[in-house]
């Protein structure tokens, strides 16, 4: 078979991305023991071997048996285990029960995915035809962006996990101690924005989820954008203030879930006086607000992005400011105005927007489509990237969306208001 040269340099451009994203997914997972990998903290997260295992039944399953002559799966009972959610492909192990997988160990995972890996630099080291190259790189290229969600979920449900053992910890210590910084936070400044008619979605030919398409118009009125996010100071005094006990500053939604749960401060963050300080003996002299994160305990930098909020928590804070939380299109508009910043790798950001389709919005074909569209209900619109997200995976366009409770991924929030 002989691939014309473009194709040829493609397919070894696209093979190399493939070997990079496989191997970050492993280097995430490589500070973790066996069971560690195993655990499954709340039926909204994953294990880490299940994320190794699904990412990689989604290049056998989607990729390889449709589009490689010959390719054997590797177990054909894991087409069972590691589906998702995709009902075309049948039926699938419960996802509230993922971390009762004890086996197949997570050597075996291992093996899962060096011999899908094996295969799929083979079928693009010239086992496709010529006919079928755009179809496989248009699966590849997906398949490596669904990776790349799945190593920030690697990190996201492993912090969760680590966050329910009493000994806090880490995920991976710091080279060095937290710096405790004394500086008073800047004043929030704020950026007048013109309104009008705005284009926004993603635009060009590079990759794109379904649900950033079509590119379109909104109209914006006049408004203003905070020059960056909320941070941990601004929130500290928001606590302070009794935030979590006036039932005026909640939705009322919001509002039960705190009742509910008994929130009291964001998900991670640890009171001084919290008993499970002192079963560490770096933070049992505690004398201020501890934060739970992928290095462990740390002292509360009043700078740093205020994370592991609910959507119900970035609203109250914004009623409690005085302000309110943008919609997805301003926050888009706004992406390179002049002096902004922190727009992408902090925390995503809740936007006042729910989750719906853009005019005109049509699934992806095949099994994509069961990718976004079918969640288009119930759920908020959050922007930017967090710490977690991969490098080069985000983007202005990019739409990120959770449930209003959910408050384990590393999620913040910037203020608008009206003008």
């Amino acid at each position: 078979m002989t691939l014309s040269r473009p194709i040829t340099q493609a397919a070894s451009a696209l093979r190399d991305r493939f070997r990079d994203v496989r191997a970050t997914s492993l280097a995430l997972a490589d500070p973790l023991s066996a069971e560690d990998q195993c655990i499954q903290s709340m039926p909204d997260a994953s294990p880490t071997k299940w994320h190794l295992a699904h990412t990689t039944w989604f290049f056998e399953t989607v990729l390889l048996q449709p589009h490689a002559d010959g390719y054997r799966p590797f177990d054909p009972r894991f087409h069972y285990l590691f589906n998702s959610y995709y009902e075309a492909l049948g039926p699938r192990h419960p996802r509230p029960h993922r971390g009762l997988l004890t086996r197949p160990s997570v050597d075996e995972v291992h093996a899962y995915r060096r011999h899908v890996d094996e295969a799929v630099v083979a079928l693009l080291d010239g086992g496709v035809a010529e006919k079928d190259w755009a179809a496989v790189e248009a699966i590849v290229t997906l398949g490596l962006h669904h990776e790349q969600q799945h190593q920030e979920l690697l990190l996201t449900d492993i912090l969760h996990a680590l966050s329910c053992n009493p000994l806090l910890p880490a995920y991976k210590p710091a080279s060095g101690p937290a710096l405790r910084l004394a500086a008073v936070p800047p004043a929030m400044r704020w950026i007048s924005r013109p309104g009008g008619l705005v284009d926004v979605g993603h635009a060009g030919q590079d990759f794109s989820f379904d649900n950033e398409t079509p590119r379109h118009q909104a109209l914006l009125q006049p408004y203003a954008i905070a020059d960056r996010l909320v941070n941990c100071g601004d929130y500290a005094q928001f606590i302070a203030d009794g935030g979590y006990q006036r039932a005026e500053l909640w939705l009322s939604d919001g509002w039960a879930a705190v009742q509910a749960h008994g929130w009291r401060h964001p998900a991670y963050w640890i009171a001084p006086d919290d008993p499970r300080l002192g079963l560490g003996s770096q933070q049992s002299q505690a004398t201020g607000w501890q934060v739970f994160g992928l290095h462990g305990v740390r002292p509360m930098e009043a700078e740093a992005p205020v994370s592991q909020l609910s959507f119900y928590e970035a609203a109250a804070y914004a009623e409690w400011a005085g302000a309110r939380l943008p919609t997805e299109f301003e926050w888009e508009a706004a992406f390179d105005a002049p002096g902004i910043a922190q727009m992408t790798g902090h925390v995503w950001q809740w936007t006042r927007s729910s989750y719906d389709p853009y005019p005109g919005f049509r699934p992806a074909p095949g099994i994509a489509a069961e990718y976004n569209g079918k969640f288009m209900v119930g759920q908020l619109v959050l922007r930017g990237g967090s710490v977690a997200t991969p490098a080069g995976h985000a983007r202005p366009s990019y739409r990120n969306f959770f449930p209003p409770a959910a408050r384990w991924q590393f999620s913040g929030l910037r203020l608008a208001k009206d003008l």
